[in-house]
């Protein structure tokens, strides 16, 4: 598939790596549905980038947010041939700290939206996506799912995030397997440390020190090098049921 042909449906699409990812495939020639929670983000980039795009404000938990924005994106720009989930959240809490045992109801709320919101959006999409016309390589689309290397290198305090992420690498390739009768491939992108939202709160010192983490390049991973990866995808039909990290060769150290 090529990016000027790319209808994508991105969650988290108005900020961080879901914002870089939407910029991409509109610089490219292609549309984008962004769905995320922020009306404010999501209208402000609707009006940057144009009528290749689309907003829906929704959770990734809630199905009828997302069949809603589905349905009406493909009425208003056509089929939906690429999911990209960037929705989640972040989360630190050791098991048992300062305050006491880890909140079982901040553990459920992490797996909830990192990982069942994630499958919530590949269920709902592929069920529009699986009527999709073949295109050039006999494909319908391409998913590709956001999981981190703390789903295999996750440091003290990460239960919850990394059992999230965890999941979403360990149901890449039994659904990969099971779309690829109807022509549609599942990826997943691990990314390192990455200058996203999550990091926006850290004083810049904080950040640079983090990025020295990474062995090369020894800095923050940028938005843009993520959305270049998820095009790389996107383009090169042989790329399924496979998790690429991301990381710039960083092994996250126990704490």
């Amino acid at each position: 598939m090529n990016m000027k042909d790319t209808i994508a449906f991105v969650t988290g699409g108005a900020s961080g790596l879901g914002e870089a990812v939407v910029r991409y495939t509109v610089e490219r020639g292609g549309k984008a549905i962004i769905f995320d929670r922020s009306i404010e983000n999501g209208e402000k980039l609707v009006d940057e980038l144009g009528d290749q795009t689309l907003f829906f404000q929704g959770d990734v938990t809630k199905e009828e947010d997302i069949n809603s924005a589905l349905d009406k994106g493909i009425e208003r720009i056509g089929e939906i041939n690429t999911v990209v989930n960037c929705a989640g959240i972040g989360s630190a809490e050791k098991v048992i700290g300062r305050k006491g045992i880890h909140s079982l109801e901040r553990f459920s709320k992490t797996i909830e939206v990192n990982l069942i919101g994630t499958f919530n959006v590949i269920r709902l999409a592929f069920d529009k996506m699986k009527a999709n016309t073949l295109m050039g390589s006999e494909e319908r689309g391409v998913i590709i799912n956001t999981a981190s290397v703390a789903a295999f290198d996750g440091q003290i305090g990460q239960a919850a995030y990394s059992a999230s992420k965890g999941g979403v690498v360990g149901m890449t390739l039994p659904i990969a397997r099971e779309l690829a009768s109807f022509g549609i491939r599942v990826m997943t992108i691990a990314p390192g440390l990455f200058n996203t939202p999550m990091f926006a709160s850290l004083p810049e010192e904080a950040r640079d020190a983090l990025g020295k983490m990474t062995p090369f390049p020894s800095r923050l991973g940028q938005p843009e090098e993520y959305a270049k990866l998820a095009g790389a995808i996107i383009e090169n039909p042989m790329l399924n049921g496979e998790v690429i990290r991301l990381d710039g060769a960083i092994r996250m150290q126990p704490k």
